[in-house]
Parts: structure tokens; C-alpha cells; sequence
């Protein structure tokens, strides 16, 4: 099957994803066979004076039947190449790259001994999906989240 047909091209990655989006995200540890659900919102919002988007995740995470509120921020910067981003965690240290042009796109990420892969897939404009496969020594983890655009 065609890419284009498979995938929704994103001109820019940044004026595609501001705004807010419901967020729904398994996990699984494929080791113990654990499982967890996130559940809540992703705000991608500019911060006054600066370039990028700020990424703001929160919402419920329930781990083996606890509940409890989570949160995430990144930094979404403007890519080496234009309609990309440079993803990177609060603190300013490097995540990913980002490209969206194919409407697809496989990162690496290591982290210590373990290796995070992710693979983002945009469905439509307002669908868009990341699936981390994180494996090492320390994690055998399937991480997969629907992102659906409010408003």
C-alpha cells in the first residue's frame, strides 16, 4: 500500500500539533505481563517569547489497580530541517527528532543501557499515534498512545 494512502502528511510538525488533545496510552510490560492506562490531556501551547511548543501531559495513570494523577512536559523546537522539531525533555536535554512530512517517522532514543524506539504515525488532522518499544536490561515495555485533537 502507498504511504500516502497509509499516512496523512504533515507539512509542519509544530503548527500541526498546537493546541490541546485527549490522550489515551497503554502500557504493557512484556516481562511480568503488567499492565497500565493512562488516561487525560496533552496542551501544546507557544510560551510567551520563545520558539517551539511547550508540551503539557496530564491526566490519570493506573499501575496493577492504582490510580494516580501523572505528568509530563517537552519541549517541541524547531527542527535542522523546515516543518520539523527537535524534541526535547523539560530540562533541555535532547528526546528525538521529529519529521511528519511522510506522516510517519521512527526515532531512537537511548537511555543508559535501554533503548526507547518510537514510531509516529498521523492518521488524519486529527489523529496521531506514538508507539515506544522500550527494551535493555533494565525494561521490556510497549507503550502506545492515541492522540485525538479537542476543540
Amino acid at each position: 500500500m502507498d504511504v500516502q494512502q497509509r499516512y496523512w502528511p504533515v507539512a509542519d510538525v509544530l503548527a500541526h500539533l498546537a493546541g490541546r488533545w485527549r490522550v489515551e496510552r497503554s502500557v504493557r510490560d512484556l516481562t511480568s505481563g503488567a499492565a497500565g492506562y493512562f488516561s487525560g490531556v496533552t496542551v501544546f501551547s507557544a510560551p510567551d517569547g520563545d520558539s517551539g511548543l511547550l508540551h503539557e501531559e496530564s491526566g490519570d495513570f493506573t499501575w496493577q489497580g492504582t490510580t494516580r494523577p501523572a505528568t509530563r512536559t517537552l519541549r517541541f523546537l524547531p527542527g535542522a530541517a523546515p516543518g520539523t522539531a527537535d524534541v526535547r525533555f523539560a530540562d533541555g536535554g535532547p528526546f528525538h527528532e521529529l519529521d511528519l512530512t511522510t506522516g510517519r517517522f521512527v526515532a531512537d532514543h537511548p537511555c543508559a543501557a535501554d533503548l526507547y524506539r518510537g514510531e509516529f504515525t498521523v492518521r488524519d488532522a486529527d489523529h496521531w499515534r506514538a508507539v515506544w518499544r522500550v527494551g535493555g536490561p533494565a525494561k521490556d515495555l510497549l507503550l502506545t498512545t492515541d492522540y485525538a485533537r479537542e476543540g
